[in-house]
């Protein structure tokens, strides 16, 4: 599974030369040939688009950041994806094409996956989150049987150290809230180093105590679509989607995301899933204390990540994020940080 040819330097800006006319040409390319109909979908790291074939059938297209992954990142991620399916868990893999499931056209890296529908799943039902815990053990099943030899694994150098070091360095903060960006940040980690004790427990679990696994890696709702069953009750349920983000991690990154509201509702929330996952995995107790640091690191990451694509110029940021980057919005950040700097000092969920 490797392209077919070789990829040339990207443009100045990564989508500048991605207009519709190249999106349909790359998929002729690979002998799917669009009836002119396409629709750009939700996705801000690369560009997505459902296109309407000649023969009725719709794929999906998702053009590759330029630079993000390495193409065996990117042929790792796919055969993760491409394993799963063939283990019968739901997920939407790439489909290969003449024998590869990466291609290159005019500069891009692309891919094609069949178009599914379906919707958000329904998190406040407890059923939906038990067979979702399902749903992500039997990932977690196949993630476990080998590691991935090209991705990143999850931790708090590369989600938690270099992006605090980068925003720091490029000055991406308004100067007026540099200080307290900084204090709250260098506490934080501070805090994810030194781990959060389980109920219980007599020390601190730290992010390398946990097993690490391939994962989805980023397992937020808007990434598992749900379908109803048949009017015969038969089939429907959740998929995943988007494994652009797969890496090496603790089971629990994949679960997480799937909680919100107080902590009532968030041990309740749990407790359903790990009802689901545990009838088909073991799961460690110990890396519920995992759960806060992971949401800083989150965090730290996800505000560095918004600076980086500024910072290139990519308009879809501007246009989708206009109030980042303000004194208001870092602010917001420090009163986040010092949130998560006393959340890591309760005791954890312990579902």
């Amino acid at each position: 599974m490797t392209p077919r040819t070789a990829l040339p330097d990207p443009p100045a800006h990564p989508y500048a030369l991605l207009t519709p006319d190249v999106v349909l040409d790359a998929l002729g390319h690979v002998g799917l040939h669009g009836d002119g109909r396409l629709m750009a979908l939700a996705s801000y790291e690369n560009r997505v688009y459902q296109v309407a074939l000649e023969d009725g059938s719709r794929v999906v297209a998702k053009f590759y950041r330029p630079g993000r992954w390495s193409v065996a990142q990117i042929l790792e991620e796919h055969a993760f994806a491409l394993e799963l399916a063939r283990a019968e868990v739901p997920v939407v893999a790439p489909l290969v094409r003449d024998g590869s499931s990466l291609h290159v056209h005019a500069g891009f890296q692309f891919s094609v996956s069949p178009w599914r529908g379906g919707r958000q799943p329904e998190l406040d039902d407890f059923e939906t989150l038990e067979w979702i815990g399902r749903f992500i053990a039997r990932l977690h099943n196949v993630g476990a049987a080998q590691p991935f030899a090209q991705r990143p694994a999850l931790d708090v150098a590369s989600l938690g150290q270099e992006p605090r070091d980068w925003v720091l360095e490029r000055e991406a903060i308004a100067p007026e809230v540099l200080p307290a960006w900084r204090e709250a940040c260098d506490e934080a980690l501070q805090r994810v180093a030194q781990g959060v004790a389980p109920a219980g427990a007599g020390r601190s679990f730290l992010l390398e105590d946990a097993t690490a696994l391939r994962l989805h890696g980023d397992c937020h709702p808007g990434n598992i679509l749900w379908t109803p069953p048949d009017a015969d009750g038969l089939g429907g349920g959740p998929h995943f989607v988007d494994l652009d983000d797969a890496r090496m991690g603790p089971a629990v990154q994949d679960l997480w995301m799937l909680l919100s509201g107080d902590r009532r509702q968030r041990t309740q929330q749990l407790s359903a899933l790990l009802d689901g996952y545990e009838q088909l995995r073991p799961f460690d107790r110990r890396e519920l204390a995992l759960i806060e640091p992971l949401r800083t690191l989150r965090l730290i990451h996800y505000s560095a990540w918004l600076a980086r694509r500024f910072a290139a110029g990519d308009p879809a940021f501007a246009i989708s994020f206009p109030w980042f980057g303000t004194s208001d919005y870092w602010r917001g950040q420090v009163d986040v940080l010092r949130g998560q700097i006393e959340a890591m000092g309760e005791e954890p969920l312990n579902a």
